[in-house]
């Protein structure tokens, strides 16, 4: 099987000094849930930021299929992958119907982006992402109405219509009580297995990683110290992850 996200040999160094990854070789497949644990500070969001073009690498290449991700290509791989954001990252005074065709814009024109005009099979794909999260009947309230954990399922229905190959969830459970990140985790597990999508998430809950995860990458000071299925990983990897 092909990769569908690729780096090779990529550091990320930012102009105060900050080494935040340091030559990341990995490979991302379709299909996939792959979760990346360390501690805060690790890297670990820098890692997704690179893959939707949101920073840079400062040596080294990032792709997405056959696509290198670079300033000139960002609004090609920005149809290609979709993100879930830990803040929501919603326009608060909007109806959840017209943040979620939000994940349509990169597929229009100029002058769609500032009418915001949609076709209906815009309007469709919306509808099918909402009752696949469970908010067909929220449509039309305003998203500042909804509960945290209904306003995730929003910016996941956002990402849904994107229609891209890869799903980037940067800890989008981190706000949430416990039973409502188990439905989030629940959700983007299920559209992942049923679209296909290369599912990556920045978690810091090791227990929903190893529950969720099929592929387990740990990263402290920006290198890589293992990639393996959580049936691999012992409680002494996880706790020099961890450690000071």
């Amino acid at each position: 099987m092909q990769p569908i996200v690729q780096f090779g040999n990529v550091t990320k160094r930012f102009p105060n000094g900050v080494t935040a990854l340091n030559e990341v070789n990995l490979e991302f497949f379709p299909g996939q849930v792959a979760v990346v644990l360390g501690p805060s500070g690790a890297g670990k969001s820098t890692l997704l930021r690179i893959i939707n073009g949101l920073e840079s690498p400062t040596t080294g290449t990032v792709s997405v299929g056959d696509l290198a991700v670079t300033p000139a290509n960002h609004r090609a791989v920005r149809k290609r992958v979709g993100m879930v954001f830990q803040q929501f990252n919603l326009v608060p005074r909007l109806s959840v119907m017209a943040n979620v065709l939000c994940g349509r814009l990169a597929y229009r024109n100029i002058w769609t982006s500032l009418f915001f005009t949609f076709p209906a099979s815009d309007f469709e794909l919306a509808e099918k992402a909402l009752t696949a999260v469970g908010l067909a009947d929220r449509a039309w309230d305003r998203v500042d109405k909804l509960s945290g954990g209904q306003q995730q399922r929003v910016a996941i229905a956002r990402t849904v219509v994107q229609q891209g190959a890869v799903i980037l969830a940067d800890e989008p459970v981190a706000s949430l009580d416990p039973a409502t990140s188990i439905e989030i985790m629940d959700i983007l597990v299920k559209i992942a297995k049923e679209t296909g999508c290369s599912l990556i998430l920045n978690l810091h809950q090791v227990d929903l990683a190893l529950k969720y995860g099929e592929r387990i990458i740990g990263i402290k000071r920006g290198v890589v110290q293992f990639d393996s299925k959580p049936s691999d990983l012992g409680e002494d990897q996880i706790a020099a992850l961890y450690a000071a």
